[in-house]
């Protein structure tokens, strides 16, 4: 395609989009050629129509975006990550309407891990052999802490987020929030003295590093070995919230919680007051009744009492009485009386009961059912 130029006195002068329109058309000229870097900032969305990345020299930081067809791309599986170490094939090209040099990739071949994704795996199985990882170190949050301890970057999105969640779902929780550098080779070592800091201060029950998404080199930071310790070994529980859903630095697995987002981790810390306030209500409620139910089973069981009570001394001039009654019908049966009523007789020599017959003439007395008289005998 031929780019005319306006001539202005001696000068020929292209415009922006014609000079762009021409260093396409010279591009398109060179070869496809084989481009070796790391894999970062890799972008992929089903609605799109290309797959974004940028290939990376670790070795002086160059870097070149790249983009290719996302049928082409997914046809591949190659399942890539932030930090992998590629072979790229493809063409140079200038796109047009911004300017923007980038390499169209035709054919993208795994060369293997790239350094800091080695140096990272190697890391993480060894804190992970420590047991720094494990699920059983991991502590519970408090349901309302007293106070939140946030670590984050100053004026960073990740910070008004975090802020604006906590502040809707629950005014009145107090926050210290303790800005540091989150990015960089100074950040490690700031976020660690932050937590440091944090942790002097009183009634701190939780603390939230937070920082939003970035490119795999900007969340390195997060994966330094001190730092990772230092989570690990914070007198508070912890909740990392750094990057995006799909990064996982090491000090996620350090700390005894997760969040996605920063936003999730506002969600994780404190709970919702009107939820709350709903929740202390049912459990007032359920209280109230609780007591009523008690107190009325005690209520009845006092009216049972109370029955019992009226009628035990009538229970007991009853039983007393029977008991009266038996003994009496047995004094009866064995009473003497009852032997004369039956037709004997009582035969008395004074005062003696006569058993064996007396001489004749002896006076005696006898007794009868219905009476007595003397006799004497012959």
């Amino acid at each position: 395609m031929k780019v005319d130029a306006v001539q202005h006195g001696e000068k020929k002068v292209y415009s922006v989009g014609a000079f762009n329109r021409g260093v396409a058309t010279w591009l398109q000229r060179l070869p496809s050629v084989w481009v070796e870097g790391e894999v970062t900032e890799l972008r992929r969305q089903v609605a799109w129509q290309s797959v974004f990345l940028t290939l990376k020299d670790p070795a002086d930081g160059a870097c070149l975006p790249v983009t290719m067809p996302r049928g082409q791309f997914d046809a591949l599986r190659l399942e890539l990550v932030d930090g992998e170490r590629v072979h790229v094939l493809g063409r140079p090209e200038l796109f047009e309407a911004r300017g923007d040099f980038r390499l169209r990739a035709l054919s993208i071949e795994r060369f293997g891990l790239g350094d800091h994704l080695a140096a990272l795996e190697r890391l993480k199985t060894e804190l992970g052999a420590e047991g720094l990882f494990a699920a059983d170190r991991k502590r519970p949050l408090p349901l309302v802490p007293r106070r939140i301890g946030i670590v984050t970057g100053n004026d960073a999105a990740a910070k008004r987020d975090l802020l604006t969640t906590i502040a809707t779902r629950f005014p009145p929780a107090r926050i210290v929030v303790a800005e540091t550098y989150v990015q960089g080779p100074r950040a490690a070592g700031a976020v660690i003295e932050a937590l440091r800091a944090l942790c002097g201060v009183p009634e701190l029950d939780v603390i939230v590093v937070a920082r939003g998404g970035g490119s795999f080199e900007d969340l390195l930071p997060f994966s330094d070995e001190g730092l990772v310790r230092a989570i690990a070994a914070c007198k508070v529980p912890v909740v990392s919230a750094v990057g995006h859903e799909q990064d996982t630095p090491l000090c996620d697995l350090a700390a005894d919680v997760r969040a996605s987002t920063p936003t999730g981790a506002g969600k994780l810390v404190v709970p919702d007051r009107e939820e709350l306030v709903e929740r202390i209500a049912g459990i007032r409620g359920r209280l109230g009744r609780s007591v009523a139910a008690g107190v009325e089973r005690r209520r009845e069981r006092v009216d049972q009492v109370h029955v019992r009570l009226r009628r035990a001394p009538a229970l007991a001039v009853e039983r007393k009485r029977a008991t009266l009654e038996h003994a009496a019908g047995r004094l009866r049966t064995l009473s003497p009386r009852a032997t004369l009523e039956r037709g004997y007789a009582i035969v008395r020599d004074g005062s003696a009961i006569v058993r064996t017959p007396p001489e004749a003439g002896t006076r005696v007395d006898v007794e009868v059912a219905e009476g007595a008289f003397g006799a004497r005998v012959e």
